[in-house]
């Protein structure tokens, strides 16, 4: 019999690692910042990016970066398109942000406070 770690779980039939995000990457408990805003981060940082890389950095599942983007798309902050086999997203800077204490402010003055000095992604 195999004693498997905390960290492992049964996957159709094998034996696999839970996925967790890198030490330098864990947050105790909360952020100031949803997925959402986290997603629409990698999304301006990289239009090219896959949703998978974007799971990977924001540490979250795939199938939760597709429900965002998403609710992204259906609310103007983005505009998703074909590109070969690729998809190439737009971000909509000058859409205000929603809830009513932000809602002064648009989208472009979230991503510039937070991403101000950055090399997008694509350029590193």
């Amino acid at each position: 019999m195999i004693k498997k770690t905390r960290n492992e779980r049964r996957v159709s039939g094998s034996a696999r690692p839970a996925r967790r995000a890198a030490p330098s990457e864990e947050v105790a408990g909360w952020t100031f910042l949803t997925n959402h805003a986290h997603v629409l981060f990698c999304l301006a940082e990289d239009p090219e990016v896959r949703l998978r890389d974007v799971a990977e950095r924001v540490g979250i599942t795939e199938r939760a970066v597709q429900r965002i983007v998403t609710d992204l798309e259906a609310e103007g902050f983005v505009t998703r398109s074909r590109v070969g086999r690729r998809n190439l997203y737009e971000v909509h800077p000058d859409k205000p942000l929603r809830h009513p204490i932000e809602a002064h402010r648009d989208v472009k003055s979230l991503l510039t406070l937070i991403l101000r000095g950055r090399a997008p992604r694509a350029a590193r």
